[in-house]
């Protein structure tokens, strides 16, 4: 099949690119342009437009920043979508807007399938994260080659808007865990163990976790760089609070955890790496959490 990817951010770029090294015929669009370059180079059509690249293709795959710039390519795909065409959304969306999407779609005759992904930018370089696709089972189907192209382990998470739910679950997990990285790793300095030694212990330990080993390690090298702000995690740590309060359970652990992410942000911008509520913990006890031998980023 051929697929238009509209969208080539950190996340976009490389599941695009797992698409192409498989063999799909892509367009591919973004507001830069040089973005896209390497996709080019390995054979992706480039789109003046993303009615242009909708137009090219059989299917179009999205992946934007917000529900904002989700509504606003979408008012500009629909028109241009063949007859019979999948709109597959990337992005992380509120089950409301992704319900409210589907409708959109569906008045122009195209059916919509919802497929977040978890595990890391890295990991969709490596074509190894993890999809979770909500929708008819049918279109799930018809895509799955596509899915196997750029995630390793899928889980149909069923109807469109619970993949939504569990992708907001995953994140506030993430964003939890990060947040006792962060503390553990002080108290490990401060207690005047080798850090470098202490990670390590903690891997191997009871209390190890998928953010440890992968947000912890960039703690420790300093450069935090996860390539995902706080601004997105302020978003969906929101969509948590949000599924709190409408289905009556008490976030407590999510709350704390955004009132960091507040904090992170009025020091360093919404722009910074989530990663730097560590530097929150740094900057406030005049204590660094570097040790050698750690990664910059993840390969």
């Amino acid at each position: 099949m051929h697929y238009a990817y509209i969208g080539l951010g950190n996340l976009g770029a490389s599941c695009a690119a797992c698409l192409r090294r498989a063999g799909f015929e892509l367009t591919v669009f973004d507001l830069n342009r040089a973005v896209a370059e390497p996709l080019i180079a390995a054979g992706a059509h480039w789109a003046d437009s993303a009615a242009d690249a909708a137009a090219a293709a059989d299917h179009v795959i999205t992946c934007l920043p917000s529900p904002a710039v989700t509504e606003k390519v979408l008012d500009q795909i629909l028109p241009a979508m063949k007859p019979g065409a999948t709109w597959i959304e990337m992005s992380t969306l509120g089950r409301d807007d992704v319900l409210a999407f589907a409708k959109v779609a569906e008045a122009r005759g195209v059916r919509m399938l919802e497929l977040p992904v978890t595990g890391g930018v890295h990991l969709a370089a490596r074509g190894e994260i993890t999809m979770l696709p909500g929708g008819d089972k049918d279109l799930v189907d018809l895509h799955w080659k596509a899915f196997e192209a750029m995630g390793d382990r899928i889980f149909h998470m069923g109807p469109l808007g619970s993949s939504s739910i569990i992708k907001v679950i995953t994140n506030m997990l993430a964003f939890i865990h990060l947040k006792a990285c962060s503390e553990a790793l002080m108290l490990a300095k401060r207690g005047g163990l080798d850090l470098g030694q202490a990670w390590h212990a903690i891997q191997a330990s009871s209390g190890n976790s998928f953010v440890h080993e992968t947000e912890g390690a960039l703690i420790l090298n300093g450069s935090y760089d996860i390539a995902f702000d706080i601004d997105l995690a302020l978003k969906d740590l929101g969509f948590a609070l949000g599924f709190g309060k409408e289905f009556g359970v008490p976030l407590d652990l999510a709350s704390m955890t955004n009132q960091t992410y507040v904090a992170a942000k009025a020091a360093y911008g919404g722009k910074a790496q989530s990663p730097m509520i560590a530097k929150l913990l740094e900057d406030l006890l005049g204590t660094d959490l570097r040790a050698p031998g750690f990664p910059a980023r993840l390969e």
